[in-house]
C-alpha cells in the first residue's frame, strides 16, 4: 500500500497534516513511494552519509550533503525519499519537522473480508475490530470484523503464549499478514498487527459502523400467506431480524432456547438454518456456525432456573477458555411470563440481552423492563392461533430468504401440532400441498417429531429433528421413511398407554353444562416413557371430545402439577393461575399457557385444595363452542 506523495519541510499535505510513515517490519519497496516521509533508524555510518532502516527489508542511504545533524547507530530521524534509482537503490534526504502525524503503513495489498478467497497466498491488509481473542495451544486468534466478514487472523509469539497483549475486544487495529486456506475458509497469518487510536480510529468505526447497520438489514420479502392478523407483527419480526443479523455480525454468540414441542421445534429448527447460513457466509472461519449458535430445547413453558444456570455456566466458561463475547439469549415458544423473569434476572447481572418471540399468554409489564425485544401475537389483539413456528418461519426467510421453498410446509406443521384454528390454517394447508404433503402427513410429521424430542430429552438432535421435518435435509426419502417409523411408534405407544389409563378417568358434569374429566396420571399411568403426563392428558381430552361432542374440560394431575386441556370453554388459565396464587393460601402456584392449553404447579400437600378451587373457576367460566384445543372430532362426523 503506498502512501500519498509528501511535500516541502512542514507543508500541509492534501489531508490537512504532515504525515510521517512508519513501515511495518515486513514492508518492501513496492511499500514506499517518491516525496513521502517515513520513519527512519541509522544502521550504519560512514564518511560520505547514514545508511538508514525503513524496515527490515526497505534501505537507502543519506547523503552527507542532505544530513541535518551527526548520528550514530540505533538513532531515528524523519527522511523523505528523493529518488528510487533503476538498479533499486533509495536516497532520502533528512527533514525536521515540529508537528506532525504518523501513520503505520501495513505491508500488502488492502481487501474486504469477503474478498480474501481470491487472495489465498498473498499478503493482504485488513482493517476492522476485534470480536473474539482466542489462546489456542499454538497461535493466538483475533477474529477481526470489517465492513464485510469476520476472519481469523493467528499471531504467534510462541506455543500458548499470547501475542499482542495489549490487544483488547473491540479494539480496531489494522492487520497485515498472508493470507492461507484454513479447514475450509481463509485465515491471515499475522505479520504485524497494530491498534489503531485517534482519527485513524474513528474514520474505521464509522465505516464499520455504516456497514454494520447496512448488513444488519433484513431482506425485504412477503409473507407467505395474506393474514391480516399476522401483519400487525411483522414490523416487530423484522426488528428482530435486524437483531439477530447484527448480534452474529459483531460476534456475539447466540444461545437459542425453545419450547420442546412441535410448535417449538418448527419456529427453532428454519431460524437455526437461516442463521447458520448467514454465519457461514459472513465468517472465513469454518466452524463459526458451531461455535456462534446453540440450539437448546427447555422441557418447561418458561425458563427454568436450571435452564439458565446451565446457559450461565457454559457462557462464562466460553468467555474464558474460547475468549467469546457473552451471548445473547433467544426465547422461542416461551419466555413471555412473570415465571421468566427470575432467570432474566440472573442474566441482567452479566449484560445478557434477552430476545423472545412467543405466542403463549404474555405478563408484559412483568417480562418487559428485562428483555430487549418481545413478538406475541397478544401484545396486538390477537392470541394463541398464531404459533410461535408461523412467526419464526417468516423470521428465518428475512434472515436468508433463500430457505423459502424449504420452509414452505413448516407453518402448518406448527399450526397442526399447537391446535392453532387459525382462520390462515387452510392456506397454509394449501401451501404444503404444494410440497406434496396432505393433512394427515403434516399430523404425522407433529406426532414423530414430539416422539423423537421426548427421547432426546436435553439434546437438541440436529441433523435428526432436520430430517424429520424435512428442513435442510438432504434426503426426502429418508425424511418420509423417518417419519412413518417415529409415527407409527408413537401412536403405538399412546395406544398402550390410554388403555391402561382410561379405566381410571373420572368424569362429572360441571354447572355450566361442560364435561370434566380427571386422570391421576402419576398412578394410572405408564411412567417414564412415552407419552408423557402432558401429552397423555391431551390424548384422553381429545378422545373425550371424540365421544361427547360437548364442551370438555380435562385434567391430568399428578402429586405437585395439573395439566389443563378445554374445547368449548373460555377458561384463560394465565387469569386462573395468577387467581389461585393469592386465593390458596400456602399453595405456592406457579404456571401458565394459553386461554384452553396450560398447566399449574403447587407445593403437594396442597394438591386438593388448588384442584377443588381451579375447578370451582371452571365450572364458572364461560362456554365458548368456536374455543378448542382438540383435533378430535364427534365421531358422527
Amino acid at each position: 500500500m503506498s502512501p500519498p506523495t509528501g511535500t516541502d519541510d512542514g507543508a500541509a499535505v492534501p489531508d490537512g497534516g504532515t504525515i510521517v510513515y512508519d513501515l511495518a517490519a515486513e514492508c518492501t519497496a513496492d511499500d514506499v513511494e517518491e516525496g513521502a516521509r517515513y520513519r527512519a533508524t541509522v544502521n550504519g555510518v560512514v564518511d560520505y552519509g547514514a545508511f538508514v532502516d525503513l524496515s527490515e527489508k526497505v534501505s537507502g542511504l543519506v547523503h552527507r550533503s542532505n544530513l541535518l545533524g551527526n548520528y550514530d547507530v540505533g538513532d531515528d530521524l524523519v527522511v523523505e525519499l528523493g529518488e528510487i534509482r533503476p538498479d533499486g537503490d533509495l536516497s532520502f534526504e533528512e527533514v525536521r519537522l515540529t508537528d506532525y502525524e504518523q501513520k503505520h503503513v501495513p505491508h500488502g495489498t488492502a481487501a474486504d473480508v469477503t474478498d480474501l478467497d481470491d487472495e489465498t497466498g498473498d499478503t493482504v491488509v485488513v482493517e476492522g475490530q476485534v470480536v473474539q481473542i482466542k489462546q489456542t495451544g499454538g497461535p493466538t486468534v483475533f477474529q477481526v470484523r470489517d465492513g464485510t466478514g469476520v476472519v481469523p487472523c493467528a499471531a504467534f509469539e510462541e506455543a500458548g503464549v499470547r501475542a499482542y497483549p495489549d490487544v483488547e475486544m473491540d479494539d480496531v487495529i489494522r492487520v497485515s499478514g498472508r493470507a492461507e486456506e484454513r479447514d475450509g475458509g481463509v485465515q491471515v497469518e499475522v505479520d504485524s498487527l497494530t491498534v489503531l487510536d485517534g482519527d485513524e480510529a474513528a474514520a474505521v468505526g464509522d465505516d464499520l459502523d455504516e456497514a454494520l447497520a447496512a448488513a444488519a438489514e433484513p431482506t425485504d420479502i412477503d409473507p407467505l400467506v395474506e393474514w391480516p392478523a399476522f401483519e400487525k407483527l411483522w414490523d416487530d419480526l423484522r426488528d428482530v431480524a435486524t437483531e439477530l443479523r447484527k448480534t452474529v455480525l459483531e460476534g456475539r454468540p447466540i444461545r437459542m432456547r425453545h419450547h420442546a414441542d412441535g410448535d417449538g421445534l418448527c419456529a427453532s429448527v428454519p431460524l437455526q438454518v437461516a442463521l447458520e447460513r448467514f454465519i457461514a457466509d459472513h465468517y472465513e472461519d469454518g466452524d463459526a456456525p458451531q461455535h456462534l449458535l446453540k440450539r437448546l430445547p427447555s422441557k418447561a413453558p418458561y425458563y427454568e432456573m436450571e435452564d439458565v444456570t446451565r446457559d450461565l455456566n457454559f457462557a462464562l466458561e466460553d468467555r474464558t477458555r474460547h475468549g467469546q463475547k457473552l451471548p445473547l439469549v433467544l426465547m422461542l415458544d416461551n419466555g413471555s411470563t412473570e415465571e421468566d423473569t427470575p432467570a432474566y434476572r440472573n442474566l441482567r447481572h452479566y449484560d445478557i440481552p434477552v430476545v423472545v418471540v412467543d405466542h403463549h399468554h404474555p405478563d408484559p409489564e412483568a417480562v418487559e423492563p428485562l428483555i430487549e425485544q418481545h413478538v406475541n401475537p397478544y401484545l396486538h389483539g390477537e392470541d394463541y392461533r398464531i404459533t410461535t413456528g408461523m412467526l419464526c418461519v417468516e423470521l428465518a426467510r428475512m434472515i436468508d430468504p433463500d430457505l423459502t421453498e424449504d420452509l414452505k410446509h413448516v407453518p402448518a406443521v406448527a399450526g397442526l401440532s399447537d391446535r392453532s384454528e387459525a382462520e390462515a390454517m387452510s392456506d397454509y394447508l394449501e401451501l404444503a400441498g404444494e410440497k406434496g404433503y396432505d393433512e394427515t402427513d403434516l399430523r404425522d410429521i407433529g406426532e414423530a417429531l414430539d416422539y423423537a424430542t421426548h427421547w432426546l430429552r436435553y439434546s437438541s438432535g440436529e441433523q435428526l429433528i432436520s430430517d424429520v421435518l424435512n428442513v435442510d435435509c438432504e434426503n426426502r426419502e429418508r425424511h418420509g421413511e423417518l417419519v412413518d417409523v417415529l409415527a407409527e411408534k408413537a401412536e403405538r405407544d399412546v395406544d398402550e398407554q390410554l388403555d391402561a389409563a382410561m379405566s381410571h378417568v373420572e368424569h362429572e358434569r360441571l354447572d355450566n353444562g361442560a364435561h370434566l374429566y380427571r386422570i391421576d396420571v402419576e398412578n394410572h399411568a405408564h411412567r417414564f416413557t412415552y407419552p408423557a403426563p402432558g401429552k397423555t392428558t391431551g390424548e384422553i381430552h381429545d378422545r373425550k371430545v371424540a365421544e361427547t361432542g360437548d364442551p370438555v374440560i380435562t385434567i391430568g394431575y399428578g402429586p405437585d402439577f395439573a395439566v389443563l386441556r378445554s374445547d368449548g370453554v373460555r377458561l384463560d388459565i394465565p387469569r386462573m393461575v395468577t387467581e389461585l396464587t393469592e386465593e390458596v393460601d400456602g399453595g405456592g402456584v406457579s404456571g401458565g399457557g394459553h386461554l384452553v392449553v396450560g398447566s399449574i404447579k403447587f407445593v403437594s400437600g396442597m394438591r386438593d385444595a388448588v384442584i377443588d378451587a381451579l375447578v370451582e373457576k371452571m365450572a364458572d367460566a364461560e362456554i365458548d363452542e368456536d374455543l378448542g384445543s382438540s383435533t378430535a372430532l364427534p365421531e358422527e362426523v
